[in-house]
């Protein structure tokens, strides 16, 4: 079992992120019984043995994960896809790593742009507002994907319908599904999603679906840190079928890697990567902020400086309530990095170094998104913090990809089986009602 996390014992922080609940609730855990804590005898910091931790379903998926059986799917064929608000590429390359070949990708930003050129010249890049990109020009894709930004949409009619949707960018990703009726889709968005506007947003998303003739898999947000990806960012993901091919369909949500990486598998050699993170550019503190900072252990965040200069450093809002626990943070070598913002150096959104006292510098932020070393940004500092704080982490849109290539196998193999033809494009102009899908 210590295969798990290639030790005995996780800390109290790590565990909370894997069970996802607050340290305070493993404290009353201990109180009733259904946790043993111990002390590292280096740290003094409370640890828990993993040998006690298969009660946790979290823990038993891992020990029982179809990882490896999944990581070497094969696509029966060449599948196309499209990508909207594509950013720096981390959801593209994700896919491309599963077995898609990106037909075209859309992205208003033109550092973004030139990102996606520069790496992957022979791709189809079209840098403009996606509101003016007509996809009827794209035919027979098997699937369209993007991550676009949640926003609320007006409830004046009350329909629930596509018209609703109009002037958000979840319109735009809806309309290229309008017109390119693909197999398959796949939407990403922050996890907010799930209740955002009082769970309105996702209703109307669902609602529109359905009546572009789509039937929608139960949303569900995934955690990077399970799937080779050491960081803690969650993203919440869409899954839709086209109608006429959810009796061939069969899918199922990727399995989680059998241990979870941390800081140091990112920016040293070992499993993820074979060499030290290379040395690049990054932004700096100004020199108080420096000096504070440099108070702040490992893992640790303002409250473990001294009082005089917690005040000095939170000013106003350390008479606020919360934890604020994002300010004056210093990561930790044997934690999963916190989710990745567009401006580690910016109070609030702190990610320094578990050692030295710096935000992580550019290639060390591509490392924790777990892009190659040879994934180069272009764009100002500031710019390509912002690509990579905003992009999907490849190894995420990777096992993701993987499940999509299992879903489009499972049609390609039905419909070889059974003769049957696809609906018409007639019918497709028609399509039915469905209700939600969990499959």
């Amino acid at each position: 079992m210590t295969l798990i996390f290639n030790r005995k014992t996780i800390s109290a922080q790590l565990l909370a992120d894997i069970v996802s609940v607050s340290k305070a609730t493993l404290l009353n855990w201990e109180r009733t019984g259904k946790l043993t804590s111990v002390q590292n005898p280096i740290t003094n910091a409370k640890e828990y043995e993993i040998s006690q931790l298969i009660h946790f379903e979290e823990v038993r998926n891992m020990i029982g994960t179809n990882w490896n059986q999944e990581f070497n799917v094969q696509a029966l064929r060449n599948y196309s896809s499209i990508e909207l608000f594509a950013g720096a590429g981390g959801l593209a390359l994700g896919l491309e790593k599963a077995g898609f070949s990106a037909v075209a990708l859309n992205e208003v930003d033109k550092d973004a742009c030139d990102t996606l050129r520069s790496n992957r010249p022979y791709w189809n890049v079209i840098q403009n507002d996606v509101k003016n990109v007509d996809f009827t020009r794209f035919a027979d894709i098997d699937l369209i994907a993007g991550g676009f930004p949640c926003q609320a949409f007006s409830y004046a009619g009350e329909k629930l319908g596509f018209e609703d949707t109009r002037g958000t960018l979840f319109f735009e990703f809806s309309r290229a599904i309008k017109e390119v009726m693909p197999k398959v889709f796949l939407g990403e968005n922050v996890r907010g999603l799930l209740n955002h506007d009082n769970g309105k947003t996702l209703s109307v998303i669902t609602s529109v679906i359905s009546d572009l003739g789509y039937t929608l898999i139960e949303p569900r947000v995934l955690k990077a840190l399970f799937y080779r990806v050491p960081q803690k960012r969650e993203r919440l993901f869409l899954v839709g079928i086209r109608n006429d091919l959810v009796k061939f369909a069969k899918f199922k949500w990727p399995s989680p890697y059998h241990r979870i990486l941390v800081l140091k598998d990112a920016l040293k050699a070992g499993e993820l990567y074979d060499t030290d993170v290379p040395k690049s550019e990054g932004q700096s503190y100004p020199k108080r902020k420096k000096e504070i900072l440099s108070y702040v252990p490992q893992g640790g965040y303002w409250r473990d400086l001294p009082n005089d200069l917690q005040r000095e450093y939170m000013q106003g809002s350390y008479f606020l309530g919360g934890g604020k626990t994002g300010m004056a943070r210093r990561l930790s070598w044997d934690e999963p990095s916190l989710t990745l913002t567009c401006s580690p150096a910016q109070k609030q959104t702190e990610r320094c170094h578990p050692e030295e006292t710096r935000p992580l510098t550019i290639r060390e932020y591509a490392r924790v998104q777990t892009f190659p070393d040879e994934w180069q940004f272009l764009g100002s500092i500031s710019s390509q913090y912002k690509q990579i704080g905003n992009a999907v982490p490849v190894n995420l849109a990777h096992a993701v990809g993987r499940s999509v290539v299992t879903l489009l196998n499972s049609i390609e193999e039905k419909v070889d089986q059974t003769g049957d033809s696809l609906i018409s494009s007639n019918e497709l102009s028609q399509p039915k009602q469905l209700s939600l899908l969990n499959i």
